[in-house]
This record gives C-alpha cells, sequence and structure tokens, in this order.
C-alpha cells in the first residue's frame, strides 16, 4: 500500500523542489527524513525512482508550517537531500529555495494576502534566523508574472524582495567565529565568516586559480577539489564545528577581482561541487564580507569597498546583487541584507511512498525541528 502526500512542485531562485506542509509529513524526524529520501529518490545519480532531478540544486526539500515564534508567521525547515547517498542535511539554509515559501504560504492559506504585496515574516529553522519576504499579490492573489530577470533562470517573472534580518552567527553564534578576520590554514590566507551561512573565504589565485573559471572545469580538477576540501575541514575545526567531514558546512569560495562590471567574482561550493549560479546565503556572507575591513574579499577590492551598500557578486551563470542596510550604531553584525529573488509554481498534486516507510508513526503536529 501507498501513502499519498500533498506537494507543490516550485522553482526558487536559481533551485527547485517539493514544498509540504510539515502536518502532511510524519512526526517523527526519522521517518520525516526516510520519506524524503524516498520521495526524492536518493541513492541513484539521477535520482530515478523519485522527483528530484540528479542534481544538488534540483534534489532541495522546503517544509513549512505557521509559526510559534512572537516575530514570524511561518516556520521554513530547508532539507538538502544528497543525491548519490541515502542521507539528507538539515543544517543549512537555502535562501533559493526561501524565496518560493511566501507565495507558498499564501496560496496554502497560512498568511492572509493583501493588495498589491503581501510580507511574510518567516523564521528559518534551521538556523534561528528571521526573514521579511515580500510576494507581489494585485488584488489578493498571488502573481508570479513580472518583468524581473535573475542569473541563472530564462526569463522573466514577479519579484520577491527577501530581507534577512539577524543574518550574522547564522549556525556559529558569531559573524566571525574564529574571533579573526583572517586565518592561515595551509599556507592560505582565508576568512572564515558566519553571515546567513558559515563559509570558508579564499581569494583564487592562492590555490592557483584565476576565480573565472567553469563550475565544470573546477569539478575536473580533483587535486585542486581534494586541496579545498582538506582547507574547509581544517577551517570547520577552527570554526568550532567539529569535524566536518560528513556535513555540508561551511561552504567553501573562490574569490577574485570582477570581470563583467561586478564588485567581485566568486565561486561557491556546496562543497563538494561548485554551483551553477550562486547560493542567496552565500551571496550575502561575501557582501558583508566586502565592506570588513581586513577580510580576504576587502583586500581584492581594497580602497574602492569604502562605503558600498550595494554589492554585485559575479557567479558562473551572471551576477547577484546583495543591498545592505547599516546599522545606525555602526556594528557590522547587525547589518540587514536583501537580496530579489523570482521563484514560480510549476505543478501542485500528491508524492506517493510505501507505507512501510510512512510508518505509523503519524502525522507531523506542533512546531519544526531541525
Amino acid at each position: 500500500m501507498m501513502t499519498r502526500i500533498p506537494c507543490v512542485l516550485m522553482r526558487g531562485g536559481t533551485s527547485r523542489g517539493p514544498y509540504f506542509l510539515a502536518s502532511d509529513l510524519p512526526a517523527d524526524e526519522r521517518a520525516r527524513d526516510e520519506v524524503l529520501l524516498s520521495v526524492m529518490g536518493s541513492g541513484h545519480e539521477l535520482e530515478i525512482d523519485g522527483i528530484g532531478g540528479g542534481n544538488p540544486l534540483t534534489s532541495k526539500v522546503a517544509i513549512v508550517s505557521p509559526s510559534m515564534h512572537p516575530e514570524a508567521q511561518i516556520d521554513y525547515l530547508f532539507v538538502q537531500v544528497l543525491v548519490t547517498e541515502r542521507r539528507v542535511d538539515t543544517a543549512p539554509n537555502c535562501g533559493n529555495m526561501l524565496a518560493g515559501v511566501g507565495p507558498f504560504a499564501i496560496e496554502a492559506g497560512l498568511v492572509p494576502a493583501v493588495s498589491p504585496e503581501t510580507t511574510v515574516r518567516i523564521r528559518n529553522v534551521n538556523t534561528g534566523k528571521l526573514i521579511e519576504a515580500v510576494v507581489q499579490t494585485p488584488n489578493g492573489r498571488v502573481s508570479y508574472e513580472g518583468d524581473t530577470s535573475i542569473d541563472g533562470v530564462p526569463g522573466t517573472a514577479a519579484p520577491i524582495r527577501l530581507t534577512f534580518l539577524d543574518a550574522a552567527g547564522a549556525k556559529t553564534g558569531r559573524l566571525f567565529p574564529t574571533g579573526r578576520h583572517v586565518d592561515t590554514v595551509q599556507g592560505c590566507e582565508i576568512t572564515c565568516i558566519d553571515m546567513a551561512t558559515p563559509m570558508v573565504l579564499i581569494a583564487a589565485a592562492s590555490l592557483g586559480k584565476s576565480g573565472h573559471e567553469t563550475a565544470d572545469a573546477l569539478d575536473g580538477d580533483r587535486t585542486f577539489m581534494a586541496r579545498l576540501e582538506a582547507i574547509r575541514r581544517e577551517a570547520g575545526a577552527l570554526m568550532g564545528m567539529g569535524d566536518v567531514t560528513h556535513s555540508v558546512l561551511p561552504k567553501p569560495v573562490l574569490l577574485a577581482e570582477p570581470v563583467h562590471g561586478g564588485t567581485i567574482s566568486a565561486r561557491y561550493f556546496m562543497p563538494h561541487a561548485c554551483h551553477k549560479a550562486i547560493a542567496t546565503t552565500g551571496a550575502i556572507g561575501i557582501a558583508t564580507a566586502c565592506v570588513v575591513e581586513g577580510t580576504v574579499a576587502q583586500r581584492l577590492l581594497g580602497a574602492s569597498a569604502a562605503g558600498l551598500r550595494t554589492i554585485a557578486v559575479e557567479h558562473p551563470r551572471g551576477r547577484l546583487e546583495v543591498a545592505l542596510q547599516a546599522d545606525p550604531q555602526g556594528s557590522v553584525e547587525a547589518l540587514r541584507a536583501s537580496v530579489i529573488r523570482t521563484a514560480k509554481r510549476l505543478f501542485d498534486g500528491a508524492v506517493y511512498v510505501s507505507d512501510a516507510i510512512f510508518g505509523p508513526a503519524g502525522r507531523a503536529v506542533g512546531p519544526l525541528v531541525s
């Protein structure tokens, strides 16, 4: 026998995956994870027996529920479902999938729509951080059509403005987890930063790269990838994250001078493959590092970084602009960062899993937990 689970498949930013109501999934976390592995077809490079796309960018899940947090309306748990390994990771947030959370919540009846736009206050369960999403809702209905384009996605759509309200220390509790703006690991100067997501920023030239290579070219250099992973693991320990061998955090990032009119060029790793574009959370951390004196990013920019409040991060498919709003007291930890993303509702219906996988524990009740 099979269990029917309602879901909506959506593109959020440059990612794609199913969006579920938490109440439609098992209450037990282990059972929930087994259901998601089955739904996505994890463990096969094509995810042929599920609805995953055979790529980390299309093997993502968003789980949404009403929030008990006094400052939020919605809870959003992001789940990265690994493609070739039967494993899920709920450590990171995903800012691209986040773009679809507001529209999904409105259309699911969790947030009332107002015209012409609706603000949805979201708590990311993975990090405990708050995000404000502004969704276009003319005449009280979500609109996906518009003139906004984002690099990495064909065509145009309605803009969704995401503002990260308290992104510093998302996983480690500190903007600079090591207490320094620069550390040296295996002969390379790095910046360990935790703004929306923990990252290890490295000047591409220090690893013999230009920082403008294609994602495939970087992935294909196994010697380079092995060294990058070794740096990431050592940096993870320095950041107080312990042994990160089996974690997708922190994310390593190569930085270089821009070549297409942006502020800085980046190659963002997930962490064992280069992102075809860039993670929204990654762009926010990079942008923040650009305006903090002494970081690897700021050193690349030099005096040109002074006073910047809009950072254009170049990536393999174009660029992503991050608007920074300074804290009146001058605290960099209190910077707010905003980005424009788009989303698209692709289809809604149901996925099916074996009753033996869904289990007898029943569907979820109560608040989301990571």
